[in-house]
């Protein structure tokens, strides 16, 4: 069902994730939000494209009238990322589209601020192999902005540079994989574990506002891991 909205622009923007156990979707068009959502990890590639059709049938629009594809662009599964980037590239190239891509950390932390007014936020990823997908973020005007650099870490490694004397909340699937995380100042968020495309929305719209959206010549996943492995691996998680 479509969710009025005061956060996102005009512009028609379809927003697409995969790249942890949950596949969303969201479409934002004339002031309503249209979202789905799934956790099926090992369903991603047949259930993304439904989805899609769900919600742009629900706006009673088709691809043609979106302005701009946003997607996440990880960090997360290999695959998850894989899946996202090439569906995009997909539906993006048949109407010439731009694309954006979003961080699934961003998103969840964004996700931290739309539910609770969260000022500071901080999210994990479990990235397995003993590590963690790992950033910090502060509300700058209602958005989710980060603070030093997303990072891949073991737990003890990660970096703190929130004021932790005041509130932070946390999400993500790190703090349930390494408990050793959370740690006095944070409020665990036990409802937000995985990004959702509906949160990558008013971060789409800054995002295409500050120029950073390209054509689809310009799709750029991030891994955080050596890329080079994944080439080597293709299709491992």
């Amino acid at each position: 069902m479509p969710q009025n909205t005061n956060d996102v622009t005009q512009l028609t923007i379809l927003a697409l994730d995969t790249c942890t156990e949950s596949c969303s979707v969201a479409l934002t068009h004339n002031g309503h939000i249209y979202a789905e959502q799934a956790d099926a990890p090992r369903e991603h590639s047949q259930r993304l494209l439904p989805m899609v059709d769900k919600v742009l049938k629900e706006a009673d629009i088709d691809l043609s009238a979106v302005s701009l594809i946003a997607y996440g662009r990880g960090p997360g599964s290999f695959t998850g990322i894989r899946i996202c980037t090439s569906m995009t590239q997909g539906l993006a190239l048949g109407q010439d589209l731009p694309v954006v891509g979003i961080s699934t950390l961003q998103a969840m932390a964004q996700a931290a601020i739309d539910h609770q007014g969260a000022e500071q936020i901080v999210t994990a990823i479990d990235a397995r192999m003993g590590e963690v997908y790992w950033g910090e973020f502060v509300n700058r005007q209602g958005l989710a902005t980060l603070i030093n650099n997303e990072m891949v870490c073991r737990p003890e490694e990660v970096s703190r540079g929130l004021d932790y004397q005041q509130p932070v909340y946390a999400c993500g699937t790190g703090f349930d994989a390494y408990p050793e995380l959370v740690i006095s100042g944070m409020q665990l968020l036990a409802d937000d574990k995985f990004p959702e495309a509906r949160y990558m929305l008013p971060l789409a719209v800054n995002a295409h506002t500050n120029g950073e959206s390209t054509d689809v010549e310009g799709l750029q996943p991030v891994y955080l891991r050596d890329t080079v492995t994944w080439k080597k691996l293709p299709g491992r998680e």
